[in-house]
């Protein structure tokens, strides 16, 4: 599934390619791509003859912000509505030219002026779009943001309100970290590698890390994602920017996705376990066994 890094790649695409266009056309090709509203055709009719002002991001949503003039930039909130994409595991955004061949796979298209189109190409049909009325709260729509914890990059996500959040939950750090009422964005990739070089075992519980440890976390959590944002996110197997590239993180990741491969820092091989249904890398000499486990 599409993290963070990967979510904003793709914000910052739609933001150079959409923006200050007007949507002339909408074709719904598989209805329960379209979490709301309830009838497709309202889907359409709310986007058609709208425009695109600017690209949002809250954890792993896309929210774009919409009006009816394409040179209007300052909307008031919500003044337009708001589409909003959740990519889930296989969800493409794709900016192309409308002559374009169709990925099997398109699930809704988007048409713009001057020939150009978004699609929505997603092959297990998890992900899910939605459009908000104007004058409307996306929270009402989107109920899911009303549970979202902190952005890593807010000033909300302080290493005190981290120690606060975890001093009272006896579970694995690393499930910890893939709660998204806990902190918002963030996923399997970058959750095992903020914890390699937090040197912090997976499955340490999360009430037995110091204050000192939990600042080291924190730390590491935003250098991994601001590397990884650099890079482009990651690519494992559907994940594309807006214009089809890959991402280019992966090949410099320190534990994700390594098993028996050696550890970057000490040589040891790479281990993987699952915790919660999900693989967890990590090295076991750097990241020793936890304690009070």
């Amino acid at each position: 599934m599409p993290e963070l890094p990967e979510v904003e790649t793709v914000r910052r695409g739609l933001e150079a390619t959409t923006c200050h266009r007007s949507i002339v056309g909408v074709e719904v090709l598989l209805e329960r791509s379209i979490s709301s509203p309830a009838s497709v055709s309202a889907f359409v009719s709310g986007l058609t003859g709208t425009a695109i002002s600017g690209w949002h991001r809250r954890g792993k949503y896309l929210f774009a912000q919409l009006g009816t003039d394409p040179k209007l930039d300052r909307l008031q909130p919500n003044e337009g509505g708001w589409l909003a994409v959740h990519l889930r595991m296989t969800g493409q955004l794709l900016w192309c030219n409308a002559e374009d061949p169709l990925p099997t796979h398109t699930r809704v298209r988007l048409w713009f002026d001057g020939d150009r189109e978004l699609r929505f190409v997603d092959t297990r049909t998890f992900g899910r779009m939605w459009w908000v009325p104007p004058r409307v709260n996306p929270k009402a729509i989107v109920t899911a943001l009303l549970s979202l914890g902190p952005e890593p990059f807010s000033n909300d996500f302080s290493t005190d309100y981290l120690v606060n959040t975890l001093s009272h939950r006896r579970k694995p750090i690393k499930t910890a970290l893939l709660d998204q009422g806990i902190l918002a964005g963030v996923g399997n990739i970058y959750a095992d590698e903020t914890l390699f070089l937090s040197r912090i075992h997976p499955l340490q519980l999360s009430c037995d890390l110091s204050w000192e440890d939990v600042d080291r976390l924190r730390h590491n959590l935003l250098h991994v994602l601001e590397n990884a944002i650099a890079a482009g996110g990651t690519t494992l197997r559907d994940f594309r920017t807006v214009r089809g590239t890959n991402g280019n993180y992966g090949g410099q990741s320190w534990a994700y996705n390594r098993e028996g491969q050696p550890c970057r820092a000490c040589g040891t091989s790479i281990e993987r376990m699952k915790l919660s249904g999900r693989s967890s890398y990590f090295c076991p000499t750097c990241q020793p066994i936890p304690r009070k486990a």
